[in-house]
C-alpha cells in the first residue's frame, strides 16, 4: 500500500483531540415551545436572566430527572481502498470496497458512516472523491464525520484472485485496533468483504444469507459503482439506468439518479424517479424524504405536507420537522397543522446545536411580525454561526422595528461584510429583508463540529467575560501547540459565550487558513474586523485573499494596516510578497 499506514498511525496520534470530560448540561432558560405557544413573558424574562447563563434547548422541564442516556457505537469512516497496481479493469473497486464494507459492517451491528456522510465531507474538505489522500486529510475527514476509527485498505489482483487489505485505525490513540487481508475471486467479491467485515464488527447472529440478500447481482453492483464515480451527468445516468434495466428493483441506483437530476434543476423527473420505490424497501424512508424535496422545489406544498408527516418518526426527526415547517411557512397555517413556528421550534429542540433550525425559526416570527421573538432566536442564530449573514441581517431588520437603531446598523454592516448579497448598492430593495430564506434540510446532515450547548458548564458563578477569556487563552496555547481541533473547540466556547469577540474570530480565521478553509478563514477575520478593526487582522484578512488568489483584495488590506499602523511589519512583509508575484 503506497500510503505507510506506520506514518498514518503517527500523523493520527499527534492531530487527535483529547478525551473531554462531558459537563454538566446548561440549566434551562426559557423553552422554545414557550415562544411557539404565543408566551411573549419569557421574552422579557430573559432580559433580566441572561447576564452569566448561556441558553441550552431543550425539551421538557428545568430541573426533570435526568434520563439515562444510550450511547451508540463508535462511528466508523471506512475511506475508499488503494487499487495498489493501479488496474484499470478493478478502477471502480476502490469505491466500491468502501461502499461494500460500510453496507456490511452496519448489517452486523456496528456503526459505519454512509456515503452520503463521507461525500459531504469530501466537499466541505474540497477534496475530489478520487484523490490520493494525505494521512493528514484522511484525519480531517474522520473528524469532520466524528468518527472514532477510520478504515483505510488496498486491493489488487494476483492472477485470478482480489486480495484485498483492511486496517482499522483508532483517531484518539492512532492504534491499528484490526489488520485484516483476505482474498477471493472476483465472483465472490461479496463473500469476501462479508469475511473482512465479521473480523472488524462487533459478534453478530446474521447469516451469510441475511447479509448476501443485502446485495444486487455483482454486474449490477458494478453498474452503480461505475454510475456514482462517473465524471460527466450523461454516462452517470447511463450507468445507473444500466444498473435499474439488470434489476429495476435496485432502489438504491433510484436515489443516486435523483441526485443527479436534482443538480440538473430537473425537479419532476426526480421525483419520477423514486416515485416506484416499495413502502418495503429498505431505502424507502430515504426515498419519500426525498420525494417531499422534489415537490417543496415543484411547489406542491399539499403534497409534500403529506410526504414528510407520513414519514417514520416525523415527530422525532428534526430534519423532517424543519421541512415540515419550510412547507408551512411557504403556504400559510391551517387550523389542523399548526404554524410553521410549531415545527421549528420542535426542531431546534429536537437538535439545538443546529444553527438552521434557530434561524428558521427567529425568520418565521420575523414574517409574522413579531420582532422580540424574531430577535430572541436569531440572536442564538448568530451566537451558533456567526459568520451567518442572512442571520445578522434580518436581526439587524427585527432591532430597527424594535426602535434599536445603532445596533440595527451595526448588524446590517456585519452581513454586508459577510455576503455581497446584502451590499446596498446590489441590492434594490434596499434594507427590506429578502423572501425565501428559510433552509430547507436533506436527509444527510453532517455532526456538528461544535455541540456547544452539551459542552458548557453553567456560566452563573463567572463573569461571561471573563470565562470566554479564559477560553480564548486555552486556545491560542492549544493552537500554538498545532492542536488546532481542541483550539477551535475553546474558541467556540468563547465565541457562544461572547460572539463578538475580536481576538477569538481572529484566531479561529488563523486555525482556518492552516487547514486550508481559505473561506471559512476569510469570514472569521472579516467578523474580527467588524467587532474590532486592527492592523493584525487586516494583515490576516490580506494572507487569506493572497490564498484565494485575489491580489487586489488582499493588497488593499495590507494597505489599509499600513495606514492603521505605518510600522507594521508584517504588512509590508505581505505587500513585499504580493509585489514579488506581479
Amino acid at each position: 500500500m503506497k500510503r505507510c499506514v506506520t506514518a498514518l498511525v503517527v500523523a493520527v496520534a499527534l492531530c487527535s483531540p483529547r478525551a473531554e470530560a462531558d459537563p454538566s448540561p446548561l440549566a434551562l432558560t426559557v423553552s422554545p415551545l414557550d415562544l411557539a405557544r404565543g408566551d411573549r413573558e419569557p421574552v422579557e424574562r430573559l432580559k433580566g436572566e441572561r447576564s452569566g447563563q448561556a441558553l441550552h434547548l431543550r425539551s421538557g422541564q428545568a430541573g426533570a430527572a435526568p434520563t439515562t442516556r444510550i450511547v451508540p457505537p463508535s462511528r466508523i469512516l471506512v475511506m475508499p481502498f488503494e487499487n495498489l497496481k493501479r488496474e484499470g479493469r478493478i478502477f471502480w473497486l476502490a469505491e466500491a470496497s468502501a461502499v461494500l464494507l460500510t453496507d456490511d459492517l452496519n448489517a452486523l451491528g456496528a456503526n459505519a458512516i454512509t456515503r452520503q456522510e463521507r461525500q459531504q465531507a469530501f466537499e466541505r474538505l474540497q477534496v475530489p472523491l478520487v484523490a490520493a489522500l494525505t494521512d493528514a486529510t484522511v484525519i480531517r475527514i474522520g473528524q469532520l464525520v466524528g468518527a472514532a476509527e477510520v478504515v483505510v485498505g488496498s486491493i489488487q489482483l494476483e492472477s485470478d484472485a482480489l486480495v484485498v487489505r483492511a486496517r482499522s485505525i483508532a483517531l484518539d490513540t492512532g492504534r491499528v485496533q484490526a489488520d485484516v487481508t483476505d482474498r477471493g475471486p472476483l465472483a465472490e467479491l461479496f463473500r469476501t468483504f462479508e469475511r473482512i467485515a465479521r473480523r472488524m464488527a462487533p459478534p453478530s447472529s446474521r447469516s451469510s444469507e441475511e447479509i448476501e440478500r443485502q446485495h444486487p447481482p455483482i454486474a449490477v453492483f458494478e453498474d452503480f459503482v461505475k454510475g456514482l464515480l462517473a465524471e460527466t451527468p450523461a454516462t452517470a445516468i447511463n450507468y445507473l439506468n444500466s444498473a435499474l434495466a439488470r434489476q429495476p428493483s435496485f432502489d438504491r441506483a433510484r436515489l443516486a439518479l435523483w441526485d443527479i437530476y436534482v443538480e440538473q434543476g430537473d425537479h419532476a423527473l426526480a421525483l419520477a424517479v423514486v416515485a416506484p420505490v416499495r413502502d418495503e424497501s429498505p431505502w424507502a424512508p430515504r426515498a419519500r424524504f426525498l420525494a417531499g424535496l422534489s415537490q417543496l422545489n415543484l411547489k406542491k406544498l399539499d403534497e409534500a405536507f403529506e410526504t414528510f408527516k407520513a414519514l417514520p418518526d416525523a415527530e422525532s426527526t428534526p430534519t423532517v420537522l424543519n421541512n415540515l415547517g419550510v412547507v408551512q411557512l411557504r403556504r400559510g397555517p391551517t387550523p389542523s397543522n399548526g404554524q410553521a413556528t410549531d415545527y421549528f421550534a420542535k426542531a431546534a429542540n429536537a437538535d439545538p446545536a443546529e444553527a438552521d433550525y434557530v434561524f428558521n425559526l427567529g425568520y418565521a416570527y420575523w414574517l409574522d411580525r413579531d420582532p422580540q421573538a424574531a430577535i430572541y432566536w436569531l440572536r442564538e442564530a448568530v451566537r451558533r454561526n456567526p459568520a451567518d449573514a442572512d442571520a445578522h441581517f434580518v436581526l439587524g431588520a427585527a432591532l430597527a422595528a424594535a426602535g434599536n437603531a445603532s445596533e440595527a446598523t451595526r448588524e446590517r454592516e456585519l452581513a454586508r461584510r459577510l455576503s455581497s448579497a446584502y451590499e446596498s448598492n446590489r441590492r434594490p430593495g434596499g434594507e427590506a429583508v429578502p423572501k425565501g430564506l428559510e433552509r430547507v434540510k436533506n436527509p444527510v446532515e453532517l455532526p456538528h463540529v461544535r455541540p456547544i450547548e452539551a459542552r458548557l458548564a453553567t456560566t452563573e458563578q463567572r463573569d461571561q467575560e471573563e470565562l470566554a477569556r479564559f477560553h480564548l487563552d486555552r486556545g491560542r496555547r492549544l493552537f500554538q501547540q498545532e492542536n488546532d481541533r481542541d483550539a477551535a473547540v475553546e474558541l467556540n466556547h468563547a465565541l457562544y459565550l461572547s460572539p463578538y469577540f475580536a481576538d477569538a474570530h481572529l484566531l479561529l480565521g488563523r486555525i482556518h487558513l492552516r487547514n486550508g478553509r481559505v473561506g471559512e478563514a476569510i469570514a472569521a477575520f472579516k467578523i474580527a474586523l467588524w467587532s474590532a478593526e486592527t492592523a493584525e487582522v487586516h494583515v490576516a484578512l490580506g494572507e487569506a485573499y493572497r490564498e484565494a488568489k485575489d491580489p487586489d483584495a488582499a493588497r488593499a488590506e495590507a494597505e489599509r494596516a499600513l495606514a492603521l499602523d505605518p510600522a507594521s511589519a508584517d504588512a509590508k512583509a505581505l505587500l513585499k510578497r504580493l509585489d514579488s508575484r506581479e
